[in-house]
């Protein structure tokens, strides 16, 4: 489809609006990161078209979840649309915070069953009600210098690694006085942030949150394991004030030249392979993220997803630009406007598909391979009670996952030991689940 055509269509998606309509400004809060900015970018031409525009409230990522769950459990009505991720949104809809979408499936030029289904199901409540519609969807894998490592000697991995075999290849690339680091994982405080990284290791690791009676495990010895290990890697390989430095952070780092392995989300690949954006497109390639006792969990599932908060009052107009920006259009925009290359990964299956983005992108269908490879519903070697790779998918986690975070970045920072970081997160654990009845 040609550019003409794309602004045709996408002003055919807009007609809803109706001839004469009153103009709207909508609020959308969104995170900061590049597929984002790129909405951005490319989102005056909705405006212009709808006659509509949009008010921007651009967050870093922890301080985003703050303001939306603020306003959305509060019924403030301070947003529109939110940019929201696969943990949310399910447990959003079912308290009636979010505007059902499931009239998209009507839409025969939306077609939501491109979509794949892995993703919808992230997205919808039990009901199979759907509440946000993706933009993107990822899991995790490596990312490694294939020059550093021709350098050094260090062998690429055929399978998996072992967690304790990466660690003697980020040691072979530290290389300080040269600027570049052995490894770069997040440190950053948060449920979404160091904990997405440390929770999929903590998997490896045998670890899991809770057991089948929803006792917390943080105190076990599979995590003392695993946190102790992170602790390791990162002050002895990683770079300086690592627990200040989240995804967007090491991102930045790794696509500066500065470090020689990153396990991180696969949606990053579309702009560290890109020349434009990046140093190192040209010598970066990918394996999969390390395992250790267990396969298990060792890569999570995420998307972010657009969703209309129920309190809006401008609910059309928000359906209007949702079908806009995730369509299949959007994304042609994308590629024709910005590369094929910065598509967003991991959600339309006609888009993964397409000759384009393939010849621009040979990695992408080994990110949609290890999508759909993830199995929310088995993240651990040992059972538990609940879904969910690096989250689990009940309310209180959000608060219980931002203590862990701290807790285990004040251990990477040396201001505590392993020991008391899980000993303070346990206990922690014990009361919230505890006050919240699920544990009698």
């Amino acid at each position: 489809m040609s550019l003409r055509n794309t602004l045709a269509s996408a002003t055919a998606l807009s007609l809803v609006m109706g001839a004469g309509a009153f103009a709207e400004e909508i609020t959308v809060a969104t995170v900061n990161n590049a597929d984002m900015i790129v909405m951005q970018e490319l989102a005056p031409q909705w405006e212009e078209a709808t006659g509509n525009t949009i008010n921007w409230v651009v967050l870093e990522e922890n301080v985003l979840r703050q303001r939306t769950t603020q306003d959305i459990s509060t019924n403030g009505g301070s947003f529109d649309i939110m940019f929201i991720g696969a943990y949310e949104t399910p447990i959003w809809g079912a308290n009636g915070w979010l505007e059902p979408l499931n009239d998209f499936a009507d839409d025969e030029s939306y077609d939501l069953d491109d979509i794949f289904q892995l993703v919808r199901n992230g997205l919808s409540d039990t009901d199979g009600n759907l509440y946000a519609v993706p933009l993107y969807s990822e899991t995790s894998f490596t990312y490694y210098r294939t020059d550093v490592f021709d350098e050094k000697g260090i062998a690429v991995p055929e399978g998996q690694p072992t967690y304790e075999e990466f660690k003697e290849m980020a040691a072979a690339a530290h290389d300080p006085d040269n600027g570049i680091y052995g490894t770069c994982q997040r440190g950053k405080a948060g449920w979404g942030e160091n904990m997405a990284f440390v929770g999929t290791m903590a998997n490896a690791f045998g670890a899991r949150w809770f057991d089948m009676e929803w006792q917390p495990q943080l105190d076990s010895q599979e995590w003392n394991n695993a946190i102790t290990y992170y602790v390791d890697l990162m002050q002895n390989y990683g770079p300086p004030g690592s627990s200040s430095n989240g995804h967007n952070e090491n991102r930045a780092l790794f696509k500066d030249g500065k470090c020689a392995t990153w396990v991180d989300a696969t949606s990053a690949a579309t702009d560290v392979k890109n020349p434009d954006t990046s140093s190192v497109a040209d010598v970066t390639d990918f394996f999969k993220a390390p395992q250790q006792v267990t396969d298990k969990g060792t890569g999570w599932f995420w998307s972010w997803a657009l969703a209309i908060p129920a309190s809006s009052q401008k609910k059309d107009v928000a359906k209007d630009f949702l079908k806009w920006a995730t369509s299949k259009e959007y994304f042609e925009l994308v590629g024709e406007t910005k590369g094929w290359v910065a598509v967003p990964s991991g959600t339309r299956q006609s888009v993964e598909e397409d000759p384009r983005r393939l010849e621009a992108a040979p990695f992408a269908a080994t990110i949609v391979d290890a999508i759909l490879s993830v199995d929310p519903a088995d993240p651990t070697a040992e059972p538990v009670p609940y879904t969910g790779v690096q989250f689990v998918a009940i309310p209180e986690f959000q608060g219980i996952g931002n203590y862990v975070g701290q807790q285990v970045a004040a251990a990477l920072a040396g201001q505590q030991s392993v020991e008391e970081a899980l000993a303070n997160s346990q206990q922690f654990a014990v009361r919230e689940m505890t006050k919240a009845g699920y544990i009698k």
